[in-house]
């Protein structure tokens, strides 16, 4: 267990990396919105979702209610179900019930996408160690972050806090430039957001965020559905 824990650790490090870099734009974001710095941390240990994270902050910004957080948050984490349900394929037979509740709290874009590469059966230590150090790299990066939030010069925070939202730009331009479907649900969430803004101001960011993408993801589905000869490649 102790040699499975280890590898997984060392496997789980260059995610961790990432995770420092981007989780400190996370924690200057959350000291810009009024949180403090246990706050931010805390919302970091509990949630590991970036997406997630910053939709969630944002509701709380524009005091948003708590159907709206729930709301906003099954929506943009509801994929972490789908991943989970794939990596379960690959789960070795001792992976039981409380290994599998416990590992689903470290499902995330990165670990999944590693932990999907294995070939031999994935046993609870390895995964335990493969999500340990991205754990750490993420809370850590969200307490320098707020500290630096709160000693740093407002010019250089907001300009620092713009490194999440580079990250989500480095997330969908890739695959944006490889399939138009997703670069297509990807204007037409940006389109949505902005006539949501702008024409219906009394509808809150949170259920903006829910309507916006919900109504991009139908009509894409809609479109260009998955197999479809006429979908654009």
């Amino acid at each position: 267990m102790k040699k499975d824990f280890t590898k997984g650790m060392r496997h789980g490090i260059p995610i961790m990396l990432g995770y420092l870099s981007v989780s400190f734009g996370f924690g200057i974001l959350a000291i810009q919105k009024n949180l403090s710095i246990l706050a931010a941390v805390g919302i970091s240990v509990t949630n590991l979702t970036s997406a997630g994270q910053v939709a969630g902050v944002e509701v709380i910004a524009a005091g948003g209610s708590l159907l709206e957080m729930i709301l906003c948050q099954i929506v943009i984490n509801l994929r972490y179900s789908l991943m989970s349900l794939s990596l379960s394929q690959k789960l070795d037979q001792s992976f039981t019930l409380p290994h599998r509740l416990i590992a689903a709290y470290g499902i995330t874009d990165e670990i999944f996408a590693l932990a999907s590469t294995r070939e031999e059966p994935i046993k609870p230590a390895y995964m335990y160690g493969l999500i340990f150090t991205p754990f750490l790299g993420w809370s850590l990066g969200t307490l320098l972050g707020a500290t630096a939030g709160n000693l740093l010069p407002t010019q250089v925070t907001a300009a620092m806090s713009l490194m999440l939202y580079g990250m989500f730009i480095a997330i969908i331009i890739p695959p944006a430039k490889k399939n138009r479907r997703i670069l297509f649900v990807v204007l037409l969430s940006a389109c949505f957001s902005v006539l949501l803004k702008f024409l219906l101001p009394m509808i809150g960011d949170g259920f903006a965020v829910i309507i916006a993408a919900l109504l991009s993801s139908v009509i894409t589905a809609l479109l260009f559905p998955v197999g479809s000869k006429e979908a654009p490649q």
